[in-house]
């Protein structure tokens, strides 16, 4: 078509060059229309082709759409074939059955009787198990209820033993350095204070800058009524030489837990219940006897703070 156009405008510039003003007007309207049908034609190509995508488009999703119908198609197939040859097994099983005799129908009636009976047994059985698990469930919801209680109650206790603790530390803080340690473990509160800090070599008198520990220690401990108060005395692996009462590291390390104890005798708040003195001579050493260092860390005194655990103990028992 562009081609018969091209040749039709050099025709025209031929013509024009040798004809009629008046031919040359028609040629050139005839010209004009043509370009117009031209780009008529060239958009209903454009259009055609767009409708070609479209239909290819088309067809290629009928395609897919057409492929995905027959896969259903043959699964439907296969169900229903399965399907037919389970239906023929049971009308096989059940033709079967029909042509029982009596006598086995009559035997089949006996066994379900039988077995109806064994299921009124099972389900009082059952009745009997629902009722005792529906008590045990109860009573593992008050054993759940005491245990948190429990588990809040022991929270408590050890909150208090820590603000107990920080208590002391602060208490004694003039002495961080002089052999004095405060720390927690296990629910408790361990003062240990070693021998320097408070008593001379194989003397169970406690000097100034101890008792003075001590007196600050008993400070915090009349604030804590519910605090029950085990002084330990300790001793090194030494054997005691001195005379008199004290016939050794036994009696040395107990006459020692007995003096920190009348120290804190004198103040009145602390109520003398809850003290205990106790001697452990060189039988529960922190550190080796072999060197001064380890055996000036055994030579201690001991303060070890529990919390009464009587409302706990309570707890435990009930559950």
């Amino acid at each position: 078509m562009i081609k018969k156009i091209l040749l039709t405008v050099v025709a025209l510039i031929f013509i024009t060059s040798c004809v009629s003003p008046k031919v040359y007007k028609d040629l050139e309207g005839k010209y004009t229309n043509l370009k117009k049908e031209n780009r008529n034609l060239s958009n209903k190509n454009e259009t055609l082709l767009n409708a070609k995508n479209k239909a290819e488009n088309s067809l290629r999703q009928l395609q897919r759409d057409y492929d995905e119908v027959v896969v259903q198609r043959d699964k439907l197939q296969s169900d229903y074939n399965a399907i037919k040859s389970n239906y023929d097994n049971l009308k096989a099983s059940y033709d079967a059955l029909e042509e029982n005799s009596s006598a086995a129908i009559a035997e089949n009636s006996k066994k379900n009787r039988e077995l109806l009976a064994r299921l009124e047994v099972k389900e009082q059985a059952l009745a009997s198990e629902n009722a005792r698990l529906e008590t045990l469930k109860k009573e593992l919801e008050n054993r759940s209820r005491r245990v948190e209680e429990l588990e809040s109650l022991i929270a408590a206790k050890d909150a208090a033993m820590t603000a107990l603790k920080n208590a002391i530390s602060r208490a004694l803080s003039d002495f961080e350095g002089k052999g004095l340690i405060v720390e927690q473990r296990d629910g408790k509160v361990y003062v240990s204070m070693e021998n320097k800090l408070l008593f001379g070599s194989g003397s169970w008198e406690v000097g100034a800058e101890g008792r003075r520990a001590v007196q600050q220690l008993g400070n915090v401990l009349g604030d804590n009524p519910d605090i029950a108060v085990l002084i330990e005395g300790h001793t090194d692996n030494v054997p005691y030489t001195g005379s008199g009462q004290v016939k050794g590291n036994w009696d040395l390390s107990t006459k020692r837990a007995t003096a920190i104890v009348q120290i804190l005798r004198e103040n009145a708040t602390i109520n003398p219940e809850n003290l205990t003195a106790a001697g452990r001579g060189e039988f529960a050493p922190i550190a080796t006897n072999d060197t001064a260092e380890g055996k000036a860390k055994n030579r201690r005194i001991e303060v070890i703070l529990t919390p009464k655990l009587d409302d706990i103990s309570k707890l435990l028992n009930d559950l």
